[in-house]
Order: structure tokens, then C-alpha cells, then sequence
């Protein structure tokens, strides 16, 4: 059900258009997408957010695994009529949010352990459980658990965010249903070590995923930073 198609690209520089093709409609990209952390874009009702053409919406797997977790959207058969939205919905692996909210988190092979930013309750969000969190929430688009690191981080945490990124990828690769109605995408790490970058990109492309994200930047870097890191690992992702 998923596949993406260019249709124009600009031979100055690296802009395109293309679609986006999910179960749930194509997406014209490039595409604004609004955030609706808890199945809600705030103030906006689905009908105005149709109205005003949007296409595709982002759901916060950490926060809607918190609350109202699984059990009540299973009662609704997925977050599209949780939130009666029709069209695509993307969510991200939750790992950011554990990054930036988590009272207290420990990071290992196995996972992320962490306390919730709401009752101070004890979790572990494995690669298995994000992707697991994802299929419960019908999204069209998931993302792997990926390592996100603050700015500044040395170049040995860094390598390491990398490699970790990596195991938990191949992780939820395996628990991802090749084939199934959604889409599974590889997060780039490495901070704001272009080698490192490189690195990640390799070892994402050797896994092989539906699409790539770039990870790891608006974290406090300056935004001149970003721009280059951005600028840098663009060309290296797969068409």
C-alpha cells in the first residue's frame, strides 16, 4: 500500500514534488504536516483541518501510549476513528519525547527506561514495544526507536547514539511486518559529526526501510548548524 513517486524535481537544487501513496490516501509532497500530539491538532477540529487542505497528521506515540494508551483506542479499532480523522496519520517512535520529558530515564541495549512525565510510573520502551505501540495506533507511517543525544554531545556519544540507533533499527525492522498496510522509517543519528552521519546512513540503507528520516537536530544546536548538518546528509539518503 505504500510507495512514494517523484514527479518533478528542479535541477539547480535538490527540490521536488512527489506522492506519497498510504492506505489511508496520497500525500503531495513536499506537505506542512500539524502536529496532533494527543490525537488532536490543538483548537483545530478534523472538518477545519480539511477545509484548510491539510493531507497528513502527526500522532505522539509516547504521549497516546501514556494516555489513553492502548486499551482505549484498541476500543475504537485505531486512532483514525479515535480522532476521526480518514486521512494519513504519521507517528514518531516516542524516543524524543522520553529524551525531552522523562522524569528520570536510563538508556541501555534493551531500551529506554523511564518514568512518565505524568505519574512518575515506571517504563520500558523497547524497539518491539514502539513498533507494537504503532500498529495499535493504525498509523500509516512508523518510526524506528532511535538514540537521541543533546547538543552539545562528544564524538564518543555520538558514535555511540549510532550504534545504538542501529541495533534498535535492525530490532524494529524484525517486529515490523514487512508487507503490512503501513510504512516503516530509519531515523539518522550521529550529532553534528558528518562522518558519523555517513555512518548512519549506511548502516539505516543496509537495513533497508520504506523512507529516511534525519533525527537528532533542533536539540539546542544553532540553527547555522543544523542548516549544514541537514545540507549534508540529504544527498547520501536514498532517492
Amino acid at each position: 500500500m505504500f510507495n512514494f513517486k517523484v514527479i518533478a524535481a528542479s535541477k539547480e537544487t535538490r527540490a521536488r514534488a512527489g506522492l506519497l501513496q498510504t492506505s489511508h490516501g496520497v500525500v503531495e509532497t513536499p506537505v506542512f504536516m500539524p502536529v496532533g500530539t494527543l490525537a488532536s491538532v490543538k483548537s483545530v477540529s478534523p472538518e477545519e483541518l480539511l477545509e484548510l487542505g491539510t493531507q497528513i497528521i502527526l500522532g505522539n506515540t509516547y504521549h497516546l501510549y501514556l494516555r489513553p494508551g492502548c486499551g482505549v483506542i484498541n476500543l475504537f479499532s485505531g486512532l483514525h476513528r479515535f480522532m476521526n480523522w480518514e486521512g494519513p496519520i504519521l507517528t514518531d517512535s516516542g524516543g524524543f519525547q522520553v529524551f525531552s520529558l522523562a522524569k528520570l530515564l536510563k538508556t541501555s541495549e534493551e531500551g529506554v527506561l523511564f518514568q512518565s512525565h505524568i505519574d512518575g510510573s515506571s517504563h520500558l520502551l523497547t524497539p518491539e514495544k514502539t513498533v507494537e505501540i504503532q500498529n495499535c495506533l493504525g498509523s500509516d507511517i512508523i518510526m524506528c526507536l532511535d538514540n537521541c543525544i543533546k547538543y552539545p554531545s562528544s564524538r564518543d556519544r555520538a558514535r555511540d547514539a549510532v550504534k545504538l540507533t542501529t541495533s534498535w533499527s535492525k530490532r524494529c525492522k524484525q517486529s515490523w511486518k514487512n508487507g503490512a498496510d503501513n510504512a516503516l522509517f530509519g531515523i539518522v543519528q550521529g550529532g553534528m559529526f558528518k562522518e558519523l552521519r555517513t555512518e548512519s546512513i549506511d548502516d539505516l540503507v543496509n537495513i533497508g526501510f520504506s523512507g529516511y528520516a534525519i533525527g537528532g537536530l533542533s536539540v539546542g544546536e544553532p540553527k547555522e548548524i543544523m542548516l549544514d548538518i541537514a545540507n549534508f546528509t540529504l544527498p547520501g539518503l536514498p532517492d
